[in-house]
């Protein structure tokens, strides 16, 4: 199965890093900013020289036992190792480099990242098939998580480009202890439309307590709550084939309402408002949760990571729900994965980095680095959800839950697959943009999403899909 409709051509003819980057965008990030940090040259791979980058860990207990296990493996093997501790944003133009260095048959050997799109570079021919390689870990350690939709990112044209390493879902959290001080079942608390009421009744401005610490302004997070209030409300981009835009329809547009009401700083919902939500960025509501300022967030698991790491006191009252469901009732459960072993094409040690990605999923190696890591580092791998990791936490058998489910929920792209014209509609802002336009008044809410509507049209005209 392919999941994108863009040939290569398509994705190098837009030209460079700018080019490159309307395409990317995959787990949670902008694609490449390169304002955070002074750009970095891309480790050059060499025979008899093992050479990996990887993500860096929220916790460094976690980074220090994976860099471990590769130091003893490329010993073991008598192999020289170059290890980078960075992400693709530290590179710049991340994937122009990589495509370089493929070219010159000098790449890294391995990569451990969650945010490069398994699509985009594979359209790029920058990644060797791992399809062995993922079978065997199959054998050893059972399927692939039914709830992360593996399948439907990492296997191409029926087999895998990218190993699945890791497990995640989104957190949706609330204060336990406030809702129980107003006297709300959480369990109960199953739509967008019950969590809304729920953030309301608990705020307390005056103390500066406020319920909603949800953003819909352009970044990760704000991806992720504007898109998941998009597809309850039944709207959506595009068409089953991912080629046909449907952007524009009462559906959609009543998710624009829905978002103008919450927003509204004269409404109803004001008073559960923080200051300055309306522009808040990736770290916003992990600071103000562990602030203990807000009762309601999305997040990545950092924020119970870092709240249960550090003794914070909002730890205890914290609870994990599922996901809200659609209005219609169905179900908006499952998880993703939160990060792939990728071998990159004409590698200098390509059969060293395949046993290598073997022994990162050993048990013996693997669980040591999950149950320290705060419900960021979950298996993929169904026989490596042990009972020893379980008991490492009361959540982690809550996350398994959503990771497993048989039916998960695709995601932003819903009803198509996963693919990189949705990603090109992330990169741009184009959803958070429009869902801003009616917030500030500059648009009604069908005016922002006929706007937005002919921008994805225009997206998908430029990358040749239309």
């Amino acid at each position: 199965m392919t999941s994108n409709k863009f040939s290569r051509r398509d994705v190098l003819r837009t030209g460079g890093a700018a080019g490159i980057g309307l395409w990317a965008a995959s787990n949670g990030l902008p694609a490449f900013a390169q304002d955070a940090a002074p750009e970095m040259d891309l480790p050059q791979g060499a025979a008899g020289k093992l050479t990996v980058i990887h993500r860096t860990e929220y916790f460094e207990a976690a980074q220090n036992l994976f860099r471990d296990t590769v130091t003893k493996f490329a010993a073991a093997n008598n192999s020289e190792l170059d290890i980078s501790t960075t992400n693709p944003e530290s590179f710049g133009d991340f994937l122009g480099k990589m495509s370089a260095a493929v070219q010159a048959g000098n790449p890294p050997d391995l990569a451990y990242t969650s945010n490069v799109s398994v699509p985009q570079m594979h359209l790029l021919g920058l990644l060797e098939d791992v399809n062995d390689v993922v079978e065997e870990a199959i054998s050893k350690y059972g399927n692939v998580m039914r709830g992360i939709n593996a399948e439907k990112i990492g296997k191409i044209d029926g087999k895998w480009m990218a190993i699945p390493f890791i497990a995640n879902t989104t957190g949706t959290f609330f204060r336990g202890d406030k809702l129980k001080e107003k006297g709300i079942d959480p369990q109960t608390l199953d739509t967008w439309e019950k969590r809304r009421e729920a953030a309301l009744a608990i705020s307390d401005p005056d103390n500066e307590f406020w319920g909603w610490g949800l953003t819909v302004n352009q970044s990760g997070d704000g991806w992720g709550v504007a898109s998941g209030i998009l597809n309850a409300f039944g709207g959506h981009f595009t068409d089953e084939t991912g080629t046909k835009v449907e952007f524009d329809s009462p559906e959609t547009v009543a998710a624009y309402e829905f978002v103008r009401e919450t927003y509204d700083r004269n409404g109803k919902y004001a008073a559960m408002l923080p200051p300055g939500v309306e522009s808040w960025g990736d770290i916003s509501n992990n600071e103000a949760y562990l602030a203990g300022s807000i009762g309601y967030t999305h997040n990545a698991f950092s924020v119970y990571a870092a709240a249960k790491r550090d003794n914070n006191p909002v730890f205890p009252g914290t609870i994990l729900l599922r996901q809200p469901n659609a209005n219609n009732g169905d179900s908006r459960d499952g998880g993703a994965v939160g990060g792939w072993l990728t071998i990159f094409k004409g590698a200098p040690n390509v059969d060293l980095a395949r046993k290598l990605a073997l022994e990162l999923l050993d048990p013996a190696n693997f669980t040591p680095m999950s149950a320290v890591a705060g419900g960021l580092f979950m298996p993929a791998y169904e026989n490596l959800w042990t009972d020893e990791l379980i008991a490492a936490d009361p959540n982690y058998a809550i996350i398994k839950d959503q990771v497993s489910v048989p039916e998960p929920f695709i995601g932003a792209s819903w009803p198509a697959q996963p693919a990189a014209q949705i990603d090109a509609i992330r990169a741009q802002g184009v959803l958070e943009q429009s869902m801003g336009n009616v917030i500030a008044g500059r648009m009604t809410s069908q005016e922002a999403v006929t706007d937005a509507h002919n921008k994805i049209v225009q997206i998908f005209e430029e990358g040749g899909i239309m």
